[in-house]
């Protein structure tokens, strides 16, 4: 099932060309306004480049591994999901190979974006990177996960997947600190951020970027995105395996 879903992803390399100018642009037009804002001392002694790039990289996964239940909509529409479970292949074995499909493409575009940023002054820690692209790889499988179990539940309804995905994307984003810190924001808002897991999966990734390895941040990005993947399979299996 990965191999199927991997080749497909080979064959037509656009799309994974066209989904890194949105991070690209966010970079280019973005990080020189937090310079301006910020001045030469970023964020807690951070750059806003060094500061900024994590926040982009946790878009890219939430962008492109939340879309997955839209191209399976697609197959539902075409009949070829129905041809996939008419085979002897194991129901879970079907999510599973999609989930890890997600795996690949999004380590690789961070990687392409983060490598794109160090002419412009990004400090560049090769081992912290790896472990920071790992979380975003563990954490991309379970959202895929759940965005495969979103698209199963919608079908016949893509108006229902598109709405809950948009209603629920761009508040954890934002809630996660992505664009702008949000300590200096309402209590309110601030209680929200510690109860989503994204904070974690961006707190973990600046950490890393400013080349810190062995820190609670960090331990604490692990723990959001093993949650995130073990909660992502087990509802996405469940959901497969009902599927008539």
């Amino acid at each position: 099932m990965f191999t199927r879903e991997i080749l497909v992803v080979l064959h037509d390399p656009f799309t994974l060309i066209f989904s890194l100018l949105q991070p690209l642009v966010f970079l280019a037009l973005f990080g020189p306004l937090l310079d301006g804002m910020l001045g030469a001392g970023g964020i807690g002694g951070e750059t806003a480049l060094q500061w900024f790039l994590p926040g982009v990289l946790v878009m890219i996964a939430i962008f492109g591994t939340g879309m997955v239940g839209g191209n399976l909509l697609y197959e539902l529409m075409t009949g070829a999901y129905e041809r996939i479970l008419a085979t002897p292949l194991d129901r879970s074995s079907i999510l599973v190979g999609r989930a890890l499909k997600e795996f690949a493409p999004l380590v690789g575009q961070a990687l392409l974006i983060t490598v794109a940023a160090i002419p412009f002054g990004l400090a560049f820690y090769p081992i912290q990177v790896l472990v920071g692209l790992l979380i975003l790889g563990i954490f991309g499988i379970g959202l895929g996960a759940l965005s495969y179990a979103l698209g199963l539940a919608a079908k016949g309804r893509e108006w229902l997947f598109w709405g809950v995905q948009q209603s629920v994307i761009f508040p954890l984003l934002l809630l996660a600190g992505m664009m702008l810190p949000l300590d200096s924001g309402p209590a309110w808002m601030q209680a929200a951020a510690k109860a989503n897991p994204l904070t974690y999966i961006v707190d973990a990734e600046r950490a890393l970027f400013t080349g810190t390895l062995w820190d609670s941040d960090v331990a604490w990005g692990f723990v959001a995105a093993f949650a995130t993947c073990a909660v992502g399979l087990w509802v996405g299996i469940r959901t497969v395996n009902r599927t008539v």
